[in-house]
């Protein structure tokens, strides 16, 4: 991670919870299905990110 930017208690529990998922899943249906739900978490995480830094920029 980037200098400065730390994940709270709660995101690291969640992280933590999302690991042990990943780790305990052997059926690779449940493990394409957890890992499009992932990329969909992360790229909606993207979106928020840029709609920020946009409405930032416009000083609003």
């Amino acid at each position: 991670m980037p200098d400065g930017i730390q994940l709270t208690v709660s995101q690291q529990f969640e992280q933590e919870r999302l690991t042990r998922a990943i780790e305990s899943t052997t059926d690779p249906v449940q493990l394409q299905t957890l890992a499009k739900q992932l990329l969909q978490a992360w790229q909606s995480q993207r979106a928020a990110t840029d709609w920020i830094i946009r409405q930032h920029a416009q000083g609003i």
